[in-house]
């Protein structure tokens, strides 16, 4: 332990604390707008500048280590004028678009000249102007809003390890960007969108889709429906306010139903559906038939991205059953139009997702097996809360009301998809149900819950040993990879899930301005994990084999789990995608590309 003196308050911490770890637990508050505990601590935007006794220099809080005897000031006239200079420095060299911005009231760096008292520029920058890269599905990236944080870069790095971004250029023209300042688009990005979390700015974005929504609800012609994902019962209510993780699915439907959406259906329902495919096809395997071991899941778009990206080679070794949100969006325009009449040409399909990575998905060329693309639209958790607003409704006073049927009834097994582990203890359930004929407990379970770490576990299935993975994000799954490539494990069934924490931490969910953001995220997962089990245990079936929605699914429309119109209308395919292109991944977009490269100037 170390003692030191901060603003005249004694404190004793722990060897390794930096000072403005050691001032947060004296609730004092040092500003920041690069610092992330553990994952970028590198001093680059000097606003927790601070004064230490003995040293004429001011010193960076969030990169200086507590030591004994230190004495720290973190307000003096000094302090607080040299931070104010260098925000000025930072808004000179910042569009000034606030209004209309999509950070607009959460933006970091609004907030701190609002905390600062910035009424005025000494300084009128450049104001450098880059293009705004928009060719992606899913993202938009804004360079001219960078301020060189570099948050995004040390997530992609060292959380992700995709590494698609870093410091270009130098000094006044520098911006954190992909290689030559090209469009995200000819990157191997998995669209997972954590750098969006961490960005103080607006310079990464989800691609907003609201307006084609509030079009195909204007249009007469059209039946629209919309699923909703596990996890946005348990953040949407954050956006208005509510406690953090707290259940708020009856309020959901209530606000969709009153914004017009024909059907409101429960995208678990899809994820019961892909549990009875991906559990029959996993035994498949198991008893030598229908694919290599072990089988990874493929519910999380990022993830097979990831694959097809970096791991080509294990391509095999992917589950061909969809994702809940594309078994969802086939069965939508097939199953649901044949009961309702309506032909699936005037079936307008909607899903929200935590994710921005399902807005790639759904735009994928291959997922249009009912016979136009199955998902026509996907919002994001904070698209919707945007809708909400615009249509003037109190959220929490709504009242709670039910998903319509057939499509909106869902196991707890559906439920936890959304959580942490949440696939493979759906599939276990099942498995352990058919096979075993008993229930797995919760101590058994516990095993494969976790919010960072791999996890791995053995379960007793039949007379065989069924040897499981889980991984929480890109980096921990990039290690099982290695040791899968390379023979270095022997595993049957692993899930991967792209964002740590899986769905609960999406891309796609709240944005929040604070000081410390990624401790704040992990905190903000753990919570909405806790509400979709608590969701779970209220459920009368837990098990997506028990679902009696699903099972008229498949007695009625598509006879047993892998069955071949299983096969044609919820399986699909996966292809080896190179890590950099200029020609774009879907038809039209070459043209798109050169215009943007020609715009930027690598193209004569």
């Amino acid at each position: 332990m170390v003692h030191l003196t901060i603003d005249d308050r004694p404190i004793e911490v722990e060897e390794g604390t930096t000072v403005i770890e050691a001032a947060q637990e004296l609730r004092i508050d040092i500003p920041t707008l690069c610092y992330l505990k553990e994952v970028n601590v590198i001093a680059s935007c000097r606003i927790c500048q601070v004064e230490l006794e003995g040293h004429n220099n001011l010193i960076a809080a969030c990169a200086l280590t507590a030591a004994e005897g230190m004495v720290i000031r973190t307000h003096t006239p000094r302090v607080l004028h040299a931070r104010k200079k260098v925000l000025e420095l930072l808004l000179s060299d910042h569009p000034f678009d606030c209004l209309t911005c999509f950070r607009n009231g959460n933006c970091e760096l609004q907030t701190l000249a609002r905390e600062m008292n910035v009424h005025g520029l000494q300084w009128e920058g450049e104001r450098g102007v880059f293009a705004v890269d928009d060719l992606s599905p899913s993202l938009v990236r804004e360079p001219s809003k960078c301020i060189r944080c570099r948050r995004c870069i040390t997530v992609c790095r060292d959380v992700l390890t995709v590494s698609i971004y870093d410091m270009l250029h130098r000094g006044f023209d520098s911006v954190a960007g992909p290689a030559f300042n090209d469009s995200i688009q000819d990157t191997p990005c998995i669209t997972c969108g954590q750098c969006i979390l961490v960005c103080p700015t607006a310079a990464l974005h989800e691609k907003d889709d609201t307006d084609k929504v509030w079009k195909a609800l204007q249009d007469p012609e059209l039946h629209v429906v919309i699923q909703t994902a596990p996890s946005i019962r348990v953040s949407l209510g954050e956006e208005f306010g509510m406690p953090q993780g707290e259940l708020v699915v009856g309020k959901m439907v209530a606000a969709l139903r009153r914004l017009g959406f024909n059907k409101i259906f429960d995208d678990c329902f899809g994820a019961d559906v892909t549990i009875m495919e991906e559990g029959h096809e996993l035994l498949a395997r198991l008893a030598g038939k229908g694919g290599p071991l072990p089988q990874f899941t493929s519910c999380c778009p990022g993830w097979v991205k990831f694959c097809e990206n970096f791991y080509p080679e294990l391509i095999p070794h992917l589950s061909s059953t969809k994702s809940p949100q594309q078994i969802f969006g086939a069965l939508v325009k097939t199953y649901y139009s044949e009961l309702s009449g309506i032909p699936s040409d005037k079936i307008f399909s909607i899903s929200v997702m935590p994710c921005i990575a399902k807005k790639f998905e759904a735009a994928r060329p291959e997922h249009r097996d009912s016979g136009q693309r199955d998902v026509d639209v996907v919002l994001t958790t904070r698209e919707l809360a945007r809708m909400i607003r615009m249509s003037g409704m109190n959220f929490a006073d709504l009242p709670d009301e039910e998903f319509d049927q057939p499509m909106g009834y869902a196991s707890g097994a559906g439920v936890i998809f959304g959580a942490s582990g949440g696939v493979m203890e759906a599939a276990l359930r099942t498995l352990s149900a058919k096979v075993n004929g008993t229930e797995l407990s919760d101590e058994e379970l516990n095993k494969i819950r976790s919010f960072n770490e791999l996890r791995e576990a053995e379960y007793k299935l039949g007379d065989r040993t069924l040897r499981v993975a889980v991984a929480r994000n890109i980096g921990e799954a990039r290690k099982l990879c290695d040791r899968v490539r390379n023979k270095k494990a022997e595993y049957d069934f692993i899930e991967i899930m792209a964002c740590p924490g899986a769905c609960v931490g999406g891309g796609g969910q709240p944005i929040y301005s604070n000081l410390d953001k990624w401790s704040l995220q992990i905190d903000l997962r753990k919570s909405r994990a806790k509400g979709l089990f608590q969701a779970d245990q209220q459920k009368e079936y837990r098990k997506s084999h028990e679902n009696p929605y699903v099972l008229k699914l498949y007695h009625d429309f598509l006879g047993e789990p892998n069955s071949e119109k299983a096969h044609q209308l919820l399986h699909t395919g996966h292809k080896a995608r190179p890590l950099y292109t200029c020609e774009g991944t879907y038809a039209g977009d070459k043209v798109e590309h050169r215009h943007y490269r020609e715009e930027k100037g690598y193209i004569q």
